[in-house]
């Protein structure tokens, strides 16, 4: 096992910079993910990473050693691709242990390797067969022992469940999970899905433009975003975003929804003393921070509303639905079956203690 330590890295395809100014340390052991948008950089930053491309700038470090010319496979890191890339006219077994074999690995040792990973990942079963005869989530657990069997330092993932059902999916998901619990080793995971991110990691960096909008921890990012962007980017269903005034009235601050007529009262110490009365912000709200209004005495931080619902949406185990807050559409998270059709007024809480609130020009969390 092995850390990982980036440091001013960049990475450029001709006049195209895929990778700008990255600094970044992975702890030994740690599962990080790196999520964005298509386009962001973070495959190019994995590949760089492997030395499937050369970095351009900056230095990458695997275990406390400078690995920017030390050629791929001797950087003892594996990489499992979004298309498998398994063998075709091998078998399963072949398959896993074809990196072996290139090593000169005694046959008896190769055999007790692919056995025990093929084991863990519950395709013992499948050793004779080919990649032809395999499912999706079958192959994918092929090309993962294959590098499980290497025993290398760093896993690498690249968007490795994308081509997998839903269903499947899911099931890989907690596959891998369960993987690192069990080898405790240094993976680095790449991914353009939230729910994958939020999942899996012990720690997200989430990029965009080639840089690194935010990193921690996933309760870190969905609880406290540090932008529109990765408050947007995180949360299915998204977050709302109303736009609006700080408002300062004998003591209390506020903030005026546009279309509103009454101010929503923050909790003391949500904006910095330094935004001044009229300042314009956005107000962000999850859908699970409004819920159907409780009887009795409203808590420190909720507002209760009235609102008229303009659509909704079930899913099951919860309803979401749609309303105004103002001039702008919000959604509100409630019970399954809570509402039946658009067209109903009910009474709602807003919880403005979970509440994000940005600068509108910059986006950025005040």
């Amino acid at each position: 096992m092995a850390d990982v330590k980036i440091s001013g890295l960049h990475k450029r395809f001709g006049p195209f910079h895929a990778v700008q100014g990255i600094d970044l340390e992975i702890a030994d052991g740690e599962f990080t993910v790196l999520v964005g948008p298509s386009g962001c950089g973070k495959s190019t930053l994995l590949r760089t990473i492997a030395g499937l491309e050369q970095a351009s700038e900056g230095t990458i470090m695997i275990g406390g050693e400078v690995v920017n010319d030390v050629r791929p496979r001797d950087r003892d890191v594996a990489m499992v691709f979004q298309d498998y890339a398994l063998y075709p006219h091998l078998t399963v077994e072949r398959n896993i242990g074809f990196g072996l074999r290139a090593r000169k690995m005694p046959a008896d040792e190769i055999g007790r390797r692919v056995r025990r990973v093929a084991g863990m990942l519950g395709i013992t079963p499948l050793l004779g067969r080919y990649p032809r005869q395999l499912s999706g989530g079958q192959r994918q657990r092929v090309a993962i022992g294959r590098a499980i069997v290497r025993e290398p330092q760093i896993f690498l993932f690249d968007e490795p469940l994308s081509n997998l059902d839903a269903q499947l999916r899911d099931e890989m998901r907690g596959e891998i999970k369960r993987l690192h619990q069990d080898i405790a080793t240094t993976m680095i995971y790449v991914t353009h899905d939230q729910i994958e991110a939020m999942t899996l990691a012990d720690r997200i960096v989430l990029m965009r433009d080639g840089r690194i909008e935010q990193m921690g921890t996933p309760a870190e990012l969905f609880e406290r975003p540090a932008s529109r962007f990765v408050a947007g980017f995180l949360g299915s269903p998204r977050m709302s975003f109303l736009p609006g005034s700080v408002v300062r009235r004998d003591g209390g601050i506020g903030i005026l929804v546009d279309g509103s007529d009454m101010p929503l009262p923050l909790p003391a110490g949500r904006i910095p003393e330094s935004v001044p009365a009229g300042a314009r912000v956005l107000l962000g709200l999850r859908p699970e921070h409004v819920g159907r209004a409780r009887d009795g005495a409203l808590q420190s931080g909720f507002v209760r509303i009235d609102a008229t619902i303009e659509l909704v949406q079930p899913t099951g185990s919860r309803t979401f639905a749609t309303f105004r807050l103002g001039e702008a559409p919000a959604l509100a998270e409630l019970q399954a079956h809570d509402v039946s059709r658009a067209g109903e007024v009910i009474a709602l809480e807003i919880n403005l203690n979970r509440a994000s609130i940005f600068d509108e020009d910059t986006e950025r969390a005040l």
